[in-house]
């Protein structure tokens, strides 16, 4: 056997040559003579022990990887990141700011609170998150799901007395919260709290893989069907009127018939300046998109929003017009408090949803800015970061965050290199709610509303992934419209469960229907392509090698037969079916034969004649004394059953697809094995790695009657096996 080698090429325009000469492999050669597993000396107990040793560089290790700020801030450039991070950090705070405020109404608690959750959980992140650029806080989305939670707990009807709300801390009476929406601050921060246990507990058992089953038309799907609920949460505020919020499914055509029902009370003066903001908002949006190259940081239309309503407000009494405005901003942090735990049985599958959608969104932006900037994220870490950050930030009264993309996108792109960017956001939010959150008590909600539906148009641009979906995956383009349909009509909780039940089942369904072809070779190449799809493959005469894209298991193993039998041509009943018939055919014709033969004879001395008819060959060779044995010779019906059924004699199943093999997978394969070996035609397996080897071991698919000489390293291994046994059966037929 000569060594695998390559060539130089003889000229600059020749191809490197390949040339290999060996034996013929299969399993049973290779698992006796050529391979041998290593022998692991290592114990269970001793890896158990080596698992749970402490050592400094083990704690040190743990300490790095639990709390990332270690890593970065001892080796800090102060001289080179200082006054990017200072820029970026005033400048996503400015933005911040009136984001915290909007995004509270969709939470359904009072603005302050979003104040709250701009501030701790941005600053508990620092310590704890893996990403330098991400911005950690309130998110639409997040706070949509949140408050549908709050209003399907604690509706716009419900009546709760003093007695009712007496585990309020006596945060809420300083705030002098109306009783109902102590009551909603109640549940907000409880589904917090449990939103961030769900979260740490996922990160301390490794689960950060979680959001791989979150595809990104799923996401994207899911994201842009919240846009539209967050547009039609908002359309209240943008019109002046008072409606009832609604919650579970259907609530998006309700709160939409709710909102068209009460379209003759709308306040003048609130659309217009809602419309206004609007306006002015898109055109800032727009500007700093075209001239984002030139601009040193993106114009910050959300404050100047901000500033120029509430100005607009103190002018003119706009409170006497109707105009709804945000209301009381007490000054000063509150003091913790301990969450009312009796509201959580109810919110468990919202903490649920909330927790794998405040994950998703944040890994996936993370990774994409880590990847843009050439470091690592840890997914584990992740969840652990923001599981404490809403954890602990809950018992100061905040509601569930995430990062938002709108704010990122303005953190990265004014020169944020690190965290540091986050702390000075965060100190930003701070001096508003120690210092000058009075300033804002005139803000028009209809302001916040137009605030909140300019930032959701970055959404609405992801239905433009329609068209290339179309193009490029009908399964995907399936998998983005179920998620915004279940989620637009069914709530955010309910559609988000059915879109990812739809995205398990399109991934059962292509495993349940892999293509299947058959492969022929391309000459001097060794190499084995379909033959419907190219030219120059060409099957071998006697052999069908057929290749499935798949693992076979027990929701697919009965159609990969079926494909085979359809494939190859070869069905091993219709075999069967067609030797009985022919041996009963040939049974009917030998007896026919034998009847026909009439011998009559006389004593030569009586003049005797003798007339013999038309026999049958073999009855003229016994009377020529020419016969042979009867071992030498078959009989008719022996003929019959050795004559081949068809011009095949193997089939080769190609293995390289399949990652993995069930009991039920295995059984259907040993059936099919000996029903082919029932009518003449063998059946091989070729290229099948050492994982799935392992486990057809240990499902017991090799015996006595099936060897593991029918497993082959490659195709081309058994294309010669099978090419050699069929060479030969004509001889060892001879020599019978």
């Amino acid at each position: 056997m000569e060594p695998e080698e390559a060539s130089a090429p003889e000229d600059a325009g020749s191809r490197l040559m390949l040339r290999v000469e060996r034996p013929v492999y299969d399993e049973e050669f290779l698992s006796t003579q050529l391979l041998h597993r290593k022998q692991n000396s290592t114990s269970f107990r001793q890896k158990l022990a080596d698992k749970f040793k402490c050592s400094s560089q083990k704690a040190k290790a743990v300490a790095l990887s639990f709390l990332p700020i270690l890593t970065w801030l001892p080796s800090y450039p102060v001289k080179q990141y200082l006054l990017s991070d200072v820029i970026s950090g005033l400048s996503t705070g400015v933005v911040q700011l009136p984001q915290g405020l909007a995004y509270a109404l969709l939470a359904a608690v009072p603005p302050v609170y979003g104040l709250y959750s701009s501030f701790y959980p941005v600053l508990l992140y620092i310590f704890f998150g893996t990403s330098r650029h991400v911005s950690i806080g309130t998110f639409a989305v997040v706070s949509l799901m949140i408050g549908g939670a709050v209003v399907r707990e604690v509706p716009d009807n419900m009546f709760i007395g003093p007695a009712n709300v007496s585990n309020s801390s006596s945060v809420d009476k300083d705030l002098n919260l109306s009783p109902i929406d102590a009551r909603r601050v109640q549940v907000a921060v409880v589904l917090t709290t449990m939103v961030g246990i769900i979260q740490f507990v996922l990160g301390l058992l490794r689960f950060g893989f979680v959001a791989i089953y979150l595809t990104e038309p799923l996401v994207r799907g899911f994201t842009t069907a919240a846009a539209v609920h967050v547009v039609i949460s908002q359309l209240k505020y943008l019109l002046g009127v008072k409606t009832a919020r609604f919650s579970g499914p259907l609530s998006a055509v309700y709160s939409v018939h709710a909102v068209l029902s009460k379209i003759t009370e709308t306040n003048i003066p609130s659309l217009l300046l809602g419309l206004t903001c609007t306006v002015f908002l898109y055109g800032i949006k727009v500007l700093n998109e075209h001239f984002k190259k030139k601009l040193p940081v993106p114009i910050p239309g959300e404050i100047i929003v901000v500033i120029l309503s509430t100005g607009v407000s103190y002018g003119i009494p706009l409170k006497s017009h109707n105009v709804s405005i945000v209301g009381q901003i007490p000054s000063g942090l509150r003091a913790p408090a301990v969450p009312d735990f009796s509201l959580a049985l109810n919110l468990i599958p919202d903490a649920i949803a909330v927790a794998i959608v405040g994950f998703s969104m944040t890994i996936s932006l993370s990774k994409t800015f880590a990847l843009k900037h050439g470091y690592s994220v840890d997914g584990n870490q992740e969840l652990i970061a923001l599981g404490l950050c809403n954890f602990l930030s809950s018992f100061f009264h905040t509601f569930a965050i995430t990062c938002s993309m709108s704010r990122s996108l303005v953190q990265e792109s004014t020169g944020g290199k690190t965290q540091i960017a986050g702390l000075l956001s965060s100190l930003v939010v701070l001096l508003v709610v120690l210092a000058i959150g009075f300033v804002f008590e005139p803000l028009p909600q209809t302001a916040l509303a137009a605030i909140i539906i300019v930032n959701l148009v970055g959404m609405f641009k992801q239905f433009r992934d329609i068209p290339p979906l179309w193009r490029t995956s009908k399964i995907e383009l399936a998998i983005w419209l179920v998620s915004f349909a279940a989620s637009v009509l069914l709530g955010l909780d309910y559609g988000l469960l059915a879109a990812i039940a739809f995205a398990i089942i399109t991934v059962i369904y292509r495993t349940q229907s892999p293509k299947s072809t058959i492969l022929g070779h391309v000459t001097n190449t060794g190499l084995y392509y379909d033959v419907n799809t190219y030219e120059e493959a060409s099957e071998y005469e006697g052999i069908k090698i057929f290749h499935s894209n798949s693992s076979i298991y027990f929701a697919n193993s009965d159609r990969y037969v079926s494909k085979l039998k359809e494939k190859t041509g070869l069905n091993p009943e219709e075999l069967q079916a067609a030797r009985k018939v022919k041996r009963k055919r040939k049974k009917k014709e030998n007896k026919e034969q034998n009847s026909s033969i009439k011998i009559c004879a006389k004593d030569e001395t009586e003049d005797a004649t003798q007339e013999v008819v038309p026999q049958s060959q073999e009855m003229q060779e016994v009377r020529n004394g020419d016969s042979e044995d009867k071992h030498g010779e078959p009989t008719s019906e022996e003929a019959v059953f050795l004559e081949p059924l068809s011009s095949v004699h193997s089939i080769i199943l190609d293995w390289t697809a399949v990652n993995f093999i069930d009991s039920v997978g295995a059984k259907a394969i040993k059936q099919v094995i000996k029903e082919y070996a029932s009518v003449d035609v063998r059946v091989v397996i070729a290229g099948c790695n050492r994982t799935v080897l392992d486990q057809l071991y240990t499902l017991q698919f090799f015996s006595e009657e099936l060897s593991t000489n029918v497993v082959f390293p490659s195709v081309h291994d058994a294309v010669l096996h099978c090419q050699c046994s069929s060479s030969r059966l004509p001889a060892a037929s001879s020599e019978a």
